[in-house]
């Protein structure tokens, strides 16, 4: 399984090159998206990855079930159809902005305050080179920012009005 990136480490703050669209069902890259979506798996507490913290400039995230909740609803039951974003553009941004407490895991045992919008919709390619469209609000709108900003070289802490250390267990640095 691939470690997570960490600070520090130059392709965090590099910006991702685009994936040709030919090239995503290639073995190549959908052994990337595979990598990605073990190493998120292995994270307790992970919501999203961008392929940077695995080491791969490319642009593509993937999205955790877990960042969908149990309202009761298929896609909040962890059935939505896309986890995978490749080459994803935000095309639309609320006026709306929240301030949100903000974790990474190529940051670990640091979180800060955020100002984030409250609703994004975004453009992307999903594993099979299909094109979509989905719109978020909540943990996903928060997701969205936040990987798309590793995709440019970003990471929260370089936006955030307040940062504070907590404690990580030795067995979750990577």
């Amino acid at each position: 399984m691939k470690d997570i990136v960490q600070v520090g480490d130059d392709i965090l703050r590099g910006i991702s090159k685009e994936v040709p669209t030919e090239d995503i069902p290639s073995a190549r890259i959908q052994g990337i998206v595979k990598d990605m979506l073990e190493a998120l798996d292995a994270e307790p507490d992970g919501a999203a990855l961008a392929a940077p913290q695995i080491g791969v400039p490319l642009r593509i995230f993937v999205v955790s079930r877990r960042v969908f909740g149990t309202n009761g609803t298929d896609e909040e039951e962890g059935h939505d159809e896309h986890l995978v974003y490749i080459n994803p553009v935000i095309v639309n941004r609320s006026r709306k902005k929240h301030v949100l407490d903000e974790g990474c895991l190529s940051v670990r045992g640091t979180y800060g305050n955020i100002e984030r919008h409250a609703n994004v919709t975004i453009e992307a390619y999903d594993e099979n080179g299909e094109p979509f469209t989905r719109g978020a609000g909540g943990l996903l709108a928060q997701a969205f920012q936040h990987e798309t900003d590793h995709l440019d070289g970003t990471l929260f802490i370089d936006g955030a009005k307040e940062v504070w250390d907590v404690d990580v267990p030795h067995d979750r640095v990577s």
